[in-house]
């Protein structure tokens, strides 16, 4: 099961990121994602529902949740701040001297 987490990380992972640190509209899409990802893992945890993982007899306990809700937010944080605050280098050409 490793070695097909480490390829779907690899395969889906990558490009997600080379997008993000590429596009600045991606950045955006992305902190709206883990916004609503954070909110319903932290939400998960509080009102302490177990998870069933479709397919599988895997059970995501509230813990988990609640664990999986704390990188959520610093991406999101993260996102958010690229995305909407931080300001973009000008990608200009130099000008040319005559």
């Amino acid at each position: 099961m490793l070695p097909v987490l480490l390829t779907a990380l690899v395969v889906l992972g990558l490009p997600t990121l080379y997008f993000a640190i590429r596009n600045r509209e991606f950045r955006k899409f992305l902190a709206g994602a883990f916004f609503v990802s954070a909110g319903i893992q932290f939400y998960l945890y509080l009102a302490n529902v177990s998870v069933p993982l479709l397919g599988t007899s895997l059970v995501f306990t509230p813990e988990i949740s609640g664990w999986r809700s704390v990188p959520h937010s610093i991406f999101f944080l993260l996102c958010f701040y690229f995305g909407f605050i931080a300001r973009q280098k000008d990608k200009a050409l130099p000008e040319r001297s005559q």
